[in-house]
Parts: structure tokens; sequence; C-alpha cells
């Protein structure tokens, strides 16, 4: 039994016994009303999905095989519910949450395979169905989690097939296929123990290299680092070791950090598109969760893991410092977080199997333990005191969990920052902070210094410290009391309460067990007290305007709420605890103070929070706070009523109302404020004091009468809050004894033992709290209250409404509103406990009155009252509603306490529920303070879970009886066959539906709300209200409050829902929306277009009834009638507005898309539909056309005609007269009228708005947005057009520009071609040949979506048509001279060539003719921008061309293409020059790919394919070799010009020459850009290695372009990681570069040593770390870059080799040390150059400045001595005074501290350095 079960109160406790059989009713009831042969027979099943997962939420116990039996049934109604996306939601959902509460008991398998087709069919294909986006994102969000749960069930083998389902999707890395390949890679592969033979150490290391084809990829790394986090975790039996240094380099760069001043995130990232990222939900952030996963996993006794991880932290550190935040810091923290926490789950995990299991050989042992801390020390360092809140709160949290691991470690640490904080003068929020970490390693403090006192030890630094340490932390925590810092308050509050829940009594007897020795707790009490009261008297509330038009009748008790009651449950909690363990005698003091302090003031600020400090006192020891705190604040409430002026109307109103006098005597302000004040404290405080209260029940009568009888609306509202409270506090369950200590530890007498939910005995004695259950006395009471103030209310309530007893309406008004109050407050008081509505006598359940219904068991109190009570308000509430709408229509405060007299009475339990649920949102916040994690080592006591106070968790098992008692009858009339509401229910409905039209705002709102909640539990009454609200929108007469009060109500869930099922409901629905647009207000019209976007976004599709009409007419008229009344609306009439005449086309396209799979529908209308919309493509208003276009692209699906793959080599001939598609008579008809396509796409190029600012936003946004509202692009198209979205494959050629070409557009043509087949082409012919010579570009752009569309049809006939005029038409495309269109024209070519298939592997008919047209050469004549623009299409045809699998024509055309292009590179305009970089980038990838796959597909042309891989190996060496020989001619003229820059003239011819080679190289460098923009690079690296010389050598040359390109090139090889066969090389050319004669080349190359380093700290060889060390620091005494050099060695010594860096610290004081000795001599002083003093002294400065924020122990030598020179000449000097300077910004904050690490003689040193005087001397 679940421990929240256990701790019930006891009656309810008893009932939960019966869940179990309730349950096993249930699984037989879904197997009864589910039949496998009819697929709607899983609606019928899905009212009981709510009921399953009521009893998951209960925590039910319920028997393993009924569970089973649920799961299979599910998954069965899973499979079978195809196209039934809501029913497939509602069970997967269900499934999802059973498969992981369940998995250890739960035995199955589970085949993948129908999953997957279930996610492709849905998500994946062009074929996706009407369902609204919503639906759709909700799906896809329940199957991914459905097929994450059932991973773990997955039979053997699953693995090996899912691996090659999914590896032929990523052979082109080029594709989007590919990333379609790794996120299902991600989803589906099992890492269960059937599966583990599948993984070896083969496959991982294919699994690095497809991680790294595609570099700098965020949706990559995400995905295979997930994949590999889950390999790693499950599989312990791979050596990970070898894949070490690979694993940690690439999770090093996936964090995106700045690193030696560049940026912090890619400079290119490739490009996924968007529905690929949203449906494999990848935050673009560094993914590290599965970082963190893998590093904690990876480590192992004896592994060299450990000094990665140090190394990874070394590097990172920095970036967690508050001075070095950024947009990297949130990744950052969660890596933090999810360390400390993962490796947490692995030591549990070890702990509970330490004697089980056979690997405990990998377990981790204490040294292993103690190095991870010391490591993650380091981060927690930086972070502690970060201005991001995040980290902060994660450091504290994190600091907690690993002091129960090391204390020795952690606690030290703690302690000095903490007092480091206390001593801080400029940053005040550290303090916050440091309260918040103490807070949350309360626990481990206490037990440290508890075990340290009972080994009873005599060190002085250890346990006194800690004890110290409680000491002042609680001191301080009294002085953070402030009422003008919320934030410090607060933690010092949650501080003393975790500290007090940890100890078992707070007492002052100077024992030695005690905790704090020399701690007095009675003047710290007196203290606090203090300094609460004096934080109570300055609380300002919130918002001052505290609901005054309202009335105070209307809030609930704490309506003050300052911040101690708004931000969080500390203050109460705290007070609870404390006033609980406080021993007698302390606690007599505290309440005489308390008592003393609420008698004499009056805070109307503060009544939340001093009501709540009485609760706190009577909660703890109630008989004796009720005499000390109630008695007095009840005596002098009652005695200023006494005085005050009455109305009468709180007691019998009868015949002394009437004659009421007509002058009303009304109290003074401050009496009314003073007696408000003591009654609402007052309520708070007697929440919890139960039968206490019963010998003053004569005075609480008195005073609830009197309350109500003033004439001050304030006080009928207090006295409405004690009706409230007090009927609460007798009749409820609620837990009495919750806060006191019963539980003492086992290994430390003065702490509380926690206890663990999971892992608990019920048999030890005392530990189940004790409950409140009302005894007879109680209850009596509580009848008596009802008697008074709710039957006679209800009386009172109709004599007024029947007889008119008030002739002034103000009186009449103040009666109904006093007594409706009285009315409300007993109801919200009583709350469920007063019985429900007996259900209407014809439901069949009633029949045996003996067995009532059973689900789950819940109850908020005893029962008091009767059924027969409650109707007999619900009739009379009924009389008033009509009386008041009759009579104070305009009177809103009545209405609302009438709306929520209603809400009580129909809502049985809704109170109950809102409680629960607004609780949970506090407890989401539930603090690390008050949790023990599952590992302690501090007491080596290890348990399953984590640990809670009992106080905590008693809280919630009371919030689970709350949400319990407002289940347990909600569903019990789910289950009858016929489920009326009882009639009373009816009745408030009725009232309700009404006063949701009301004029007034709030009244409509309040009515809404309350409504709804009743037709969710109610369905069967929605189809009615639907078919009265929908008149409401077509009646032209409706007022516009009408409209809008309908729109509310009809845009909830609960009725979008219902009209999937109900056809009634739906027609008059959609016809109600159509018909509106008589309606002239904006508001109206607004909300009419809002409720019909929210209900495409919800669409779930029709019921299958509409379609059989009644009368067994098995034409479907009903359904035909329906669409011919839409259709003649959206088309006959043109006066219509065109937003309605859009909504009818839309649901006309709905209606259409949902009946399309369905027989009984004749094909005749779905043809009309067609036809429809394909006229609409020439329609007047715009964004019908976009509605029709995204139509036509749904409607259109036969293609009959298209040549499929197997029939290319068949006569075409005899396939025309087989098939024929449904719609083609229709559309035939339409398209063959004279002109129609060139008026189509005359219309359709209006849609193409060519602006600047459209120019530079991204594709796809169908023309500028200024012609469209929000509103209107949602009607107007999908949210995402799930289906393959183009192009396919990635876009980052700049050349292409920014097209406006819809692929969508081309689509449409491509299918109707195909629909129909040639007489399309016939007709499109002349339209085509007419607008491709057309002048204004979007004329151009249209003509070439529709080209585009023709040459990707594929159809019969279509070879021909390009011989005969297609091809002519291309060709002039090619040659014409105009330029703006040619972004349009390259994606129409790359359209036209696009692969087909999945992973686009086949080519389309006209790829090769296409090609072949491109390829031909041009004429000499013609300009630059078309030899450009021949070089653009083609480069657009080889990025669609999959390079694994070419054929051999295609790898000719590459070589052919090659060769020329390598001949043209010194071209002499830019432009072309830049595209045939372009082009070359995407030749040479291609081919590189398919050699790599070569083994298999080159083989077919013998002799020839030999020659080509030889050319193919010659290309990228005759790149390098002309660069390196051209790098020196450019230098050399470069070098010339600055000498004589008018010599050139005389000699044209060499400068001539010189500025070819001038344009070769930058041919070269966009050939480089641009691989490495395109994530080519992965293929190319062995060139790109090479041509790194070139490029950082051209950095500073006389051509200025030429250097622009050589410097983006640099920028974009920073970024690029070098794998292993070229890392020798690049570091070799980087070692010779740094050699090189220019200092401008040296210098550039220093530069790319910083980033370089630190992308390959981890694979770099340590010989090759060497090399760079020497070459580095023999520049340091170079003429020109030395002080460059020095900023690099302080960045190399960060994350460097260990042992290099030492030598080098030490080598560089020696050195620096003898110059000084020397300088003393004074006579060698002439020996040394300036150069070689200065590298002494830089390399000095490189060691101080590469610790910003530590001081080591070596660290103050080196700062004194390189001090000392400061004496020295000008640039020696400035170094000097640099780095100080730099030395003393960075340890400001610390300086206090580090300070005494000096002695007095180095500081003088130091002072004497800065001229200023500081404060740090």
């Amino acid at each position: 039994m679940h421990l929240y079960n256990a701790w019930l109160p006891p009656p309810v406790a008893e009932e939960t016994k019966r869940e179990k059989e309730a349950f096993t009713g249930i699984v037989k009831s879904v197997k009864d009303s589910y039949n496998p042969d009819d697929p709607e027979s899983v609606y019928a099943t899905l009212k009981y999905v709510s009921i399953i997962d009521l009893f998951v939420k209960a925590k039910s116990e319920l028997s393993v095989e009924d569970v089973s039996a649920i799961v299979e049934i599910g998954l069965e109604v899973f499979q079978i519910s195809k196209n039934k996306l809501h029913a497939q939601v509602r069970w997967g959902n269900i499934l999802v949450k059973l498969l992981n509460k369940y998995r250890k008991k739960l035995f199955l398998k589970v085949q993948w395979r129908p999953l997957y087709d279930i996610l492709i069919q849905t998500h994946f294909t062009r074929n996706t169905g009407p369902e609204g986006w919503r639906l759709r994102q909700r799906h896809f969000e329940t199957i991914t989690s459905l097929v994450r749960s059932c991973r773990r069930f997955f039979p053997p083998g699953s693995a090996f097939e899912i691996w090659s389902e999914f590896r032929s999707l990523m052979e082109n890395p080029w594709h989007n296929a590919s990333f379609e390949g790794a996120g299902f890679v991600r989803l589906f592969l099992p890492t269960n123990s059937e599966n583990q033979d599948f993984f070896q150490h083969e496959w991982f290391r294919t699994c690095l290299d497809h991680w790294s084809s595609i570099p700098n990829c965020q949706f990559w790394n995400s995905q295979w680092a997930s994949v590999t986090a889950r390999v790693i975790k499950s599989y312990y039996f791979i050596d990970w070791e070898s894949f070490l240094p690979d694993l940690f380099n690439i999770y090093l760069n996936m964090f995106e950090v700045p690193v030696a001043n560049g940026g912090g995130s890619y400079p290119f990232s490739v490009d996924v598109p968007r529905n690929t990222r949203f449906l494999f939900a990848n935050r673009t952030v560094t993914p590290s969760k599965a970082v963190a996963k893998s590093i904690v996993y990876l480590l192992k006794p004896g592994g060299s893991a450990q000094t990665h991880l140090e190394k990874l932290v070394n590097l990172l550190e920095q970036y967690y410092h508050p001075s070095n935040g950024g947009r990297w810091t949130y990744s950052l923290e969660r890596f933090l977080f999810h360390l400390v926490n993962t490796f947490q789950k692995r030591l549990q995990l070890e702990q509970l199997r330490k004697d089980v299991s056979e690997q405990s050989e990998l377990f981790l042992a204490q040294s292993d333990r103690v190095s991870f801390v010391k490591a993650v020390l380091k981060l927690i360092d930086r972070g502690q005191y970060s201005k991001n809140d995040h980290l902060s709160e994660t450091v504290a949290a994190t600091t907690s969990v690993l002091s129960y691991m090391e204390p020795y470690l952690v606690l030290p640490f703690l302690t000095s920052r903490f007092h480091m904080a206390l001593e801080t003068m400029t940053a005040t929020h550290q303090l916050k902070s440091a309260l918040t970490s103490i807070a949350f390693a309360g626990r481990s403090l206490l037990f440290t210094s508890s075990s340290e006192l009972s080994v009873n030890s005599t060190s002085v630094s250890g346990p006194d410290s800690f004890a110290d340490l409680l000491m002042i932390s609680l001191s301080n925590a009294l002085l953070g009391m402030d009422a003008n810092d919320p934030p410090k308050t607060l933690a010092s509050m949650q501080l003393m309460g975790s500290l007090f829940s940890s100890m078992s009594t707070l007492d002052d007897n100077m024992n030695e067990a005690s905790l704090i020795p020399s701690f007095c707790f009675s003047e710290w009490l007196d203290e606090f007290l203090c300094r609460l009261f004096s934080l109570l008297q300055h609380l300002e509330p919130s918002s001052v305007l505290q609901c005054c038009c309202r009335g105070e009748g209307i809030n609930s008790p704490a309506s003050s709420g300052t911040f101690l009651v708004e931000d969080g449950p500390y203050y109460f909690c705290m007070l609870e605890i404390l006033l609980a363990r406080l021993s007698d005698s302390l606690y007599k003091q505290a309440l005489k103070k308390i008592s003393k302090f609420v008698t004499s003031n009056i805070l109307p600020g503060a009544i939340a929070e001093v009501g709540l400090l009485c609760c706190a006192c009577v909660h703890s020891n109630p008989q004796e706070a009720v005499l000390q705190l109630i008695k007095p604040i009840l005596e002098s409430a009652l005695s200023s009523l006494e005085s005050t002026p009455t109305t009468g109307f709180g007691s019998r109103a009868t015949s002394n109302a009437s004659s009421s006098s007509k002058e009303k005597s009304t109290l003074s302000p401050a009496l009314e404020t003073a007696i408000g004040y003591q009654l609402k404290v007052l309520s708070v405080a007697i929440s919890y004091a139960g039968p206490a209260l019963l010998r003053y029940r004569e005075q609480f009568k008195e005073v609830i009468l009197s309350a109500f009888d003033s004439t001050s609306w304030k006080v009928n509202g207090a006295g409405d809050h004690i009706l409230r409270s007090l009927l609460g506090s007798l009749v409820h369950y609620y837990p009495i004894d919750q806060y006191k200590c019963v539980l003492r530890h086992s290994s430390a007498a003065s702490l509380e033992e926690w206890i663990d939910t999971k892992d608990f005995s019920l048999d030890k004695p005392g530990i189940t709290p004790t409950w409140h259950v009302p005894n007879e006395e109680e209850i009596n009471f509580a009848n008596e209250l009802l008697k008074l103030h709710f039957e006679f209310a209800l009386d009172d309530l109709l004599t007024i409404c029947q007889s008119k007893i008030h002739s002034d309406p103000g009186d009449e008004k103040d009666h109904l509103k006093v007594t409706l109050l009285r009315v409300d407050s007993s109801l919200q008081g009583v709350l469920s406990c007063l019985p429900d509505f007996r259900p209407s006598s014809n439901n069949e359940m009633v029949k045996e009155p003996g067995c009532a219904p059973f689900l789950i068991a819940g109850a908020t109190g005893s029962c008091v009252g009767t059924s027969e009570l409650r109707q007999k308000a619900a009739d009379i509430i009924h009389e008033t509603c009509k009386y008041l709408l009759r009579e104070k229509s305009d009177d809103s405060i009545l209405f609302l306490l009438v709306i929520r007299i209603m809400d009580a009475l129909g809502n049985y339990g809704s109170s109950e529920y809102e409680e629960w649920s607004n609780h949970r949102q506090a407890w989401k916040l539930e603090s690390t303070a008050i949790v023990e994690p599952p590992i302690n080592f501090i007491v080596s006591s290890h348990s399953k879970g984590k640990k809670r106070p009992r106080w905590a968790l008693i809280d919630k098992a009371y919030m689970h009886n709350t949400w319990r008692s407002s289940q347990s009858s909600y569903h019990l009339f789910r289950l009858s066959g016929n489920v009326i509401p009882p009639d009373h229910v009816t009745l408030l409905m009725d009232d309700l539906i009404n006063l949701s039209l009301h004029a007034y705002e709030t009244v409509r709102g309040l009515a809404a709300k309350c409504i709804l909640k009743m037709i969710k539990r109610w369905p069967s009454t929605i189809s009615n209200f639907v078919i009265t609200l929908a008149e409401n929108l077509r009646n032209p007469n409706s007022p516009e409050n009408a409209v809008l009060g309908s729109c509310a109500i009809l845009s909830s869930q609960t009725v979008l829902k219902r009209l999937t099922t109900d056809t009634k409901a739906l027609s008059s629905f959609l016809l109600g929306i159509l018909f509106s647009s008589h309606h002239e207000s904006l508001k109206a019209q607004k909300a009419i277009t809002e409720l019909f976007v929210k209900y495409n976004i919800y669409f779930a599709g029709v019921s299958r009834s509409i379609f059989q009409a009644p009368g067994n007419q098995a034409d479907g008229t009903a359904f035909a009638d329906l669409v011919a009344e839409i259709s003649s609306m959206s088309f006959g009439s043109t006066n219509l507005h065109w937003r309605y005449n859009l909504m009818a086309n839309r649901v006309l396209l709905l209606l259409a898309m949902a009946s399309r799979n369905d027989p009984s529908v004749p094909t005749k209308v779905l043809s009309e539909i067609a036809g429809h919309f394909l006229k609409n493509l020439k329609s007047q208003l715009p964004q019908t056309r976009i509605l029709a276009i995204s139509a036509l692209n749904t409607l259109l699906k036969e293609s009959p005609y298209k040549l499929s793959a197997e029939n290319c080599f068949n006569g075409n001939g005899d396939l025309q007269g087989e098939t024929k598609s449904s719609l083609e008579g229709a559309l035939s008809t339409i398209f063959q009228e004279e002109g129609f396509f060139s008026e189509t796409l005359n219309s359709l190029s209006n849609v193409h708005i060519i602006s600047d600012a459209d120019a530079a936003s991204s594709r796809g946004h169908y023309g500028s947005s200024s012609l469209q509202s929000f509103a209107d692009k949602s009607i107007t198209r999908f949210y995402f057009d799930f289906s393959a979205s183009w192009p396919r494959t990635p876009s980052w050629i700049s050349l292409f520009g920014s097209d406006t070409f819809y692929s969508n557009f081309a689509r449409i043509f491509k299918r109707l071609i195909q629909e129909c087949g040639m007489p399309v082409l016939l007709a499109l012919k002349n339209a085509i040949e007419e607008f491709v010579d057309a002048k204004e570009r979007s004329k151009q752009c249209v003509a070439a979506e529709a080209f585009a569309g023709v040459l990707h049809s594929d159809v019969f006939g279509v070879s021909e048509a390009w011989d005969s005029w297609m091809k002519v038409q291309l060709q002039n495309i090619v040659l014409a001279p105009s330029v703006e269109s040619i972004p349009e024209w390259a994606a129409s070519i790359r359209y036209a060539v696009t692969g087909k298939g999945k992973s686009g592997t086949r080519a389309p008919l006209l790829r090769s003719k296409v090609i072949d047209c491109l390829m031909q050469p041009l004429p000499q004549t013609v300009t630059t921008s078309v030899v450009a623009k021949r070089y653009t299409f083609l480069s657009a045809v080889l990025i669609e061309v999959s390079p694994p699998r070419m054929p051999e024509l295609e790898i000719q055309v590459h070589y052919k293409l090659l060769e020329e292009l390598l001949s043209n590179m010194s071209h002499s305009s830019a432009q072309v020059r830049e595209s045939i970089g372009v082009t070359l980038s995407v030749i040479c990838s291609n081919l590189r790919i398919c050699q790599s796959f070569g083994n298999d597909h080159l083989h077919e042309g013998g002799a020839s394919s030999t020659t080509d891989v030889r050319v193919a190996g010659f290309w990228g060496q005759y790149l390098v070799k002309r660069a390196s020989e051209l790098v020196t001619n450019i230098q050399n003229i470069s070098a010339s010009e600055e000498i004589a820059t008018e010599k050139i003239s005389q000699n044209g011819t060499s400068a001539d020459h010189s500025q070819d080679d001038v344009k070769w190289m930058e041919t070269l460098f966009h050939f480089v850009i641009s691989s490495l923009k395109s994530g080519r690079s992965s293929v190319l690296l062995d060139v790109i290695v090479e041509l790194l010389y070139p490029v950082i050598s051209l950095q500073e040359t006389s051509n200025k372009d030429l250097s622009n390109l050589a410097k983006a090139a640099f920028e974009l090889l920073k970024w690029r990681v070098y794998g292993e066969p070229y890392l020798q090389k690049t570091v070799s050319v980087i070692l010779s570069l740094a050699k090189d004669p220019n200092w401008r080349t040296r210098s550039a190359t220093l530069t790319f040593l910083r980033s370089f380093m630190y992308r390959h700290t981890f694979i770099l060889s340590n010989i090759n770390m060497q090399q760079v060390w020497q070459t580095v620091e023999k520049l340091l005494t170079d003429n020109q870059v030395r002080e460059h050099a020095a900023a690099v060695l302080a960045g190399l010594m960060k994350g460097g080799d260990e042992n290099l860096v030492e030598d080098f610290r030490q080598r560089a004081y020696g050195q620096a040390n003898d110059v000084l000795k020397k300088r003393k001599q004074r006579n060698k002083v002439s020996a040394m150059s300036v150069a070689s003093i200065h590298g002494c002294i830089l390399a000095l400065a490189a060691c101080v400045l590469s610790v910003p924020y530590d001081m080591p122990s070596w660290l103050p030598e080196h700062v004194t001595l390189l001090a000392r020179f400061v004496s020295e000449q000008s640039p020696l000097k400035s170094t000097v005074t640099k780095a100080i300077a730099e030395f003393r910004r960075t340890h400001a904050d610390t300086w206090n501290v580090q300070k005494d690490l000096f002695t007095e003689e180095q500081l003088e040193v130091l002072a004497d350095t800065s001229s200023s005087s500081s404060y740090f001397a």
C-alpha cells in the first residue's frame, strides 16, 4: 500500500481496500465494450480512460494481472484506431502512465514496427488527415512517449532490425532524411538486456563516424548524444577506454562558449527543417543531460575518465563565474545539475546492489567519489554567487547532495564561503545565496556535528566549526528578517524551517547531547519573536487596492497577502515547525508573548500573517492556545460589535426588517477596520482548532449573527470568513499532531528520523498521523449552524423573492446580499460534506439501493445535512435567479454571489479540486531543504528513495485525501448506460446558460467557467446547448453580449471534442458560424473568428454516423446536403465578406478530407469540391487563393498517370485505359476552358509580393505579412504542412538569394498533371510560354513554379513534351539576360531534379535531360551574369543529386564539369568566381562520398572508372600545390606594392598576371568557405587542412577583397575540429606558419592557435602539445608578436597538460629571478636585449593571468616578483602595470580572504605598483 493511502483518515483508509475489486470490474467493462472487429467501438472505450487514470492517480493497490490485461487491450486499441487521433491520444497517455509505473512488474513483448507505422502514417506522409495541429502535436507527443515506454519491452533482435531500417536513411548526410533517420534511431533503439548482443565495439565506432559526418549541428548532436548516453549507461561490458578522448572532445565542443574573444555560437549551423526540429523535440541548446549521463557512467575505478572529467572542468569552470555569464549559462547550469543528479543515482543503485551484483568490481570506490566531488566543487565554487538565479539555486542544491557523500570536503568549503558572504560589503545578494545553501545543507551539517560529538573528538577544526556555523547562521537568520528585502527574509525563514525540521526538540537544558552546545534557545526565541513582531508591523500589503470594487465578502481569507504568504510556503511552515518542536516551558513563554502582541495590535496590512501565526499556535496545542489567544480576541470582537448599529438581516428577518429606519447609521471607518481585522484573524486562527472550540459555541454563534447583522459590508464579509472557517474546523478531516517529532534517528537521538515513501513499514508505533475525526458534539454544532445560516437564509430568500417585503430597493439589495452571503459561506464551509444530489430516477444504477457504485474512496469530512437540503437550495436559488433577472438585472454583485452558490451546489467536489490544484502549485516549489537524498554516507543509511520529514509527507497525504474527496463520486455515473443529470442540476444549468449571456463581462465569465465544469461531468447535455448557442450566432437580433458569451462556451475543448461524435450539433455549429456575418460589432466578429480558428486547431475529424444518413438512405444525403449548403455559400454569393467566404471554404476542405476514405460518400461530392477549389485559384480574394492551394495539395492524391518505378519499362500505351482518377472528369472540364491557366497564373502571381523587406525574410511565409492578420493566417493554412517540406537538402548558398519560390504552388501543378495526364500539359503550355517572357518578377515566379511542377511530374508523354518545347524553354531561360529572377529559376530547377522516394535516391525522369541541357557550352558572346547563372543552376542540380548512388552518367558529368571549373578559376568576374567556388565544393564533396561507397557502384564502368578515380585523386593535389605556389607570388606582389605603387603602369603584363593569381586564390577561398558552411567539409578535410596555409598567410594583403575572403574563411576554420588522420598534418602546417618570416602571418597563427588548442584538448598527442608550447615560447622574444604570444600562453596554461605547465612556470620564475639579480649587479645590463627581458616579464605575466580567480600557493611569489619590475623602461613597465591591474580586478571579490596568503613584505611591494591609493592595500 502506498504511504499516502495508508495515512488517509481512518474512515477513508478503511474504504480503500475495496478499490482492487472495483478496478477488476472496470477491466471487465472495458473488455465488454471493445469489439476487435468493429473499429468504431474504440469510441465506446474512451469513457473508461479517465477512470483508469483515476486509479493510477489515487495510487491504489491494483493486481498486476489486471494492469497487464488493460495494457494489452490498450495497445491493441491503439493500433486498431488508425486515423482516430483523439482516441489514440487518450489511450496512449494512459498506457504511458501504466507502463512507466508498473515497468518492473510487467512481462510483455511489444513489437516496434506497428508503432513506427502509425508514426509514419500520421506524421511523415504527404497524406496527412484533416486534424488540427494541436491534436496532431499532442498525438506526436503521445506516440513518442509511448515508444519510449515500450522500448524496454522490445523483443530480442529488434535493435538489429531498427538499426538496419534507419541506417540506410543516413547514407547521404546532406539530405533531410538523415536527420529523420537519426531522430528515429534515438527514439526507437532499445537498450534493454534482450538486445545487448547487438551493441559491440565496432557498432559504437560506426556511431561516432556518423556523428562526425555533420559538424556543428545542434539537432544532430543532441540525437547522437542521447543514443550514446543510453548505450553507455546500459552496457558496462564494452571497453570504453579507447573512445574516451574522442567522446570528451565532442562533449567539450558541444558547449557553445566563446573561446579567445570568439563568438559564443556556431558561425554556421546546419539548417534542420522546421517540422523535423519540431517532431524530434530538440530544444536548441546543448544536450547537457546526455553529456552528464555519459560522463558519470564512463567513470570506473582505475579508468582515465576521471582525469578527462577534471580537464573538462578546468576548461569550462571559467564560464560559471558571475562575470562570464551569457547565453551559454543555461546549458552549463543544466550540466552541473545533471552531473550531480546522475552521480547520486549511480551511487544509489550501487549501494542497493552491493551484495548481489556480479559487476561489483566496476562500482565506484571511496577514492573515486572523492575525486569526482573535488572536480564538481570547482564548478560550484565559481557559480555559487552567480547573478543568474537558476545557477545559484542549482549550486545550492548540488552542494547539499554532495555534502551527504563527502561531508569533510564539502562542508568546510561551505563554511568558508558563508563567512566570506558575511564579511562582504559590496555584494549584498551573496547573503541570500549563502543562507539558502546553509538551509539546503542544514541536515548534513547537523548529522556531521552530531556524529563528531558522539566520537567525542578533540579536534578543534571539525565539530566546533560546524556547530558554530549553525549558531552563526541561526543568529544571522534573525538579522535577515527584514520587511524591505523579501528574498532575504524568505531565505532566512527557509533556513530556520530546514534546521528545526531535523531537530527533534528545541530545549534549553544543557546536556551533553544537545546539538548546538552553549546555545541558549530561550534567548534566541525572545529575540526571534521581537524581530517577527516588528517585521509584521512594517509589512505593506502587495496591492493596496484590495478589490474594493468587488466587496470584501467575495475574497478569500488571505486577502491581505504580503510576500510572506504570496511567495512560497516558508513562513507558515517555519512557524508550525518551530512552535510544535518547542519544549513545554518554551512554548508557554512564546504563547504569552504572541497573545500579548495579537491582543494589543491591529494590523490590517498583515491579516493573513497574524492569522497564520495564531493558527500555528493553535495547531500545536489547541487547549492552551484557545484559552490564551482565541478567547481574548473573541471577547474583544463581541464587545466591539455590541455597540454597533444593526440591520437585523443576520437573524430571522421578518416584520422588523420592513420598518427599518430610513436614516442608516454607519460604522466609523476605524471601528469597521478593527472589527474586520479581529474577525478575519480569528477565522484563520481557528482553522485547526476542532473540539477545543466547543466550549465557546455560544460566543461564536453570537459573533457570527452580529457580524451578519452589521450595517457594514466589510464586517458582513468577515462574518462569512468566520462561519466558513468554523464549519470547516468542526466537520473536516485534518491531521492534528502533524509537526510534532515522534521518531528519533537511530544514530543521532537529537535528530528526527525522516521517512522514505518507497520503503516504509506500517508497524512502527505512533508514526501514522492522528486525524481530527469529528465527534458527535461537533456534528450537532455544525448542523445547528447550518440550520441557522443555510436553511433559514434560504427561507428568507424565498420570502424576499415571493412577497416583496422591502419598499426601499436599496434595503432589498442589502438584504439579498447578506442572505446570499450566508448561504454561500455555509456551502463553502461544509464543501462536499453536504451529500450530493441523488441521480434522477431513470438511471438504471439505482435499482438496487443496497449496493451503491464504487470507484475510489475519499471524503472531506463527516457527513452533515442531507441531500434534500441541497435539493431545496437548488430550487430556491433557481427562483432567486429568475427574480433577479427580472428585477435587478444590472446588479453584478448579486449575480456573482448566485453563480458561486450554483457552483457549490452543482459541481460537487470542485472546490476541493481547486484547493488541491492550488496547493500542488505551491509544492512544485518543494525545496531541497527538506529532502534527504537516498544515499547518506555520513551515517551510512541508504534508502530506496528520497527521505522527507514526516510533516511534509502528512501534508501530502492530506492533499491526497482532498483530491480523492473531489474525485470519489465524480465519475460514478459515467458507468451507467444513459447518463442524465439529476433534475436539479438541469435547472441550474439552464440558469447558468442564461447568465453566461449576461451583459456584464464578469458575470458572463464566471457563469461560463461554472457551466463548463458541469457539462464536462454530464456530456449528454452538450448537444442541446450547442444548438441553442449556435442559434444565437445565426440570429440577426442577438445582442453583442449574447454572441460573446456563446463564443466563450463554444470555444471550450469540452464542446469541441463533443462535435466529433455528435452529428446534429456539428451541423448547427458550422452553419451557426458561417451565417453570422450580419453581426456588426468588432468584438463579436473577433470572437467568431477566434472561435473558428480554435475549431480548426482542435479539429479531430467527424463522426462516421454523419455519412450514414437516417432513414436507411445509403447515399449519404445528409452529408451531401450540408456540403451543398456550404458550397453554395462559399461560392454563389459574391456579396459575402471575404473572411466568411474563407471560412466556408475551409469547412468544405475539412469535410472533404474527413470523408475522403469513407465508402458511403458519393465520389461526385468530392470531385465537385476539388473542382470548386481549382476554380478558386483564380479567385479575386488573395486569401481564398492561398487556401485553394493548400486544399488542392491535399485533395489531389490518386495520380494514375504517374510512371511508377516498375512501369518505366513497360509500353506506356496500355496503362492509360485502365485507371482513371475519380476527380478527372470534374477537373478536366474546368481547366479546358479558354484561357483558364493564364488567368490562374495571373491571379497567383499577385500572391508573390516582392518587397525589399521581404527579400530578407525566410521562405514559405506567403508574401508579406501585411496582407493578413494572425487570425486570418491561421485560417488560411495549416500551421504545419507536415508533409515532407521542400527543399529536402539543406540550403546554405547565398547565391540563390532569397527566392519567393513556393514549392506548394509547384506541387499543385505537378499533382494536377499526375491526376489528369497530358491534357493539363497542353493547356499549361501556352500560359507558361507567355509568362516566362514576362517583365514582372512576380509573373516569372509563377512561371518558375508551374515549370518546376511540369518537369517533376514524371507522367506518360512528358519526355516527348520535353523534346518538343520544354528544352527550348529551358535554354531560353538560361540565356535570358535578366538577373533579378535568378533565385526563383534556380529553385525551380532544383525542384525539377529533386530525387524521389524517402531519402531522395530515385532520379526523376527528366533529371538527366535537364543536366545535359545545362551542360551545353554557352555561346561566346553572353554576359558574365549569364555565365554565373549557369553555374548557379548547375550547383542547384548537383545539390539534389544523391551521391552515394550516382549512376555512371552522372559521375561522368561531374568529372566533365570539374575540368571546366578548374580551367576557369581565374575568371574576370567576381560573381562568376563565387559561383565557381560553390559549384566546385559541391562537385568535389559528391565525388568523395561516391568513392567512399565506390566499391559497389563504380565497377560497371570498367576502364573508364579507373581513370576517373585517378582524376579524383588529382584535383586535390592540384589545388594544394597551385595554392602554395601562388601564396608566395601574391605576398611578393603585396610587398612590392607597398614599396612602389607607381611603377606598375610601366609594365602592365606582370600586374595582369599577378591579378590572375589573386582571382584564382579568391575562387579557392570561396571553395573553402562554401564547403565549411554547407557542412560538407567532413569529406574534404584532407584538402582543407592543406589550405590552412594560404588562408592564414593572406589575412593582410594589399588586395582588400582577397583579405576579406581569407578572414571569413579563417573565422569558419577556427570552429572546425580536425579529426584523427588529419590532426598531425594540421599541427605541422600551423607550426611552419608560426615560423613564417612575415610577422602578420605569425600573429594570425597565434590567434588561430588559441581556438585550435581548446577545440582539440583531448585528442592532441603529448608530442604535439610540446611542439606547440616550444614554438609559442620562442615567440615570447619575437620583436613583433611577443605580447600576443604571452596572451596565448596564458590561455594554454588554463587547460593544458599539468607537467608542461608546471615546468614552464618554474622556468619563467627562475629566469625572471636571474634577470633581477643581474640587474642588481648593474654591470651586465648592456648584455641583455630589451626583447629578452620583456620575454621573461611576459612569461611571468602569463603565469599570473592564467589563474584569474584562484590563489594557488605559488601565485603570491610570482605576482610579487612581477611587481618588482615596475621600475623598468616604457614597454616593459606598461606590461607589468597592466598585468597587476588585471590581477587586482579579478581577485577583488575574494581579496579579504586571499590577502592572508601574502607576507607583509609582499603586500608592500604590491602596494608600490599602484600609483593611486586603494583599499586593497
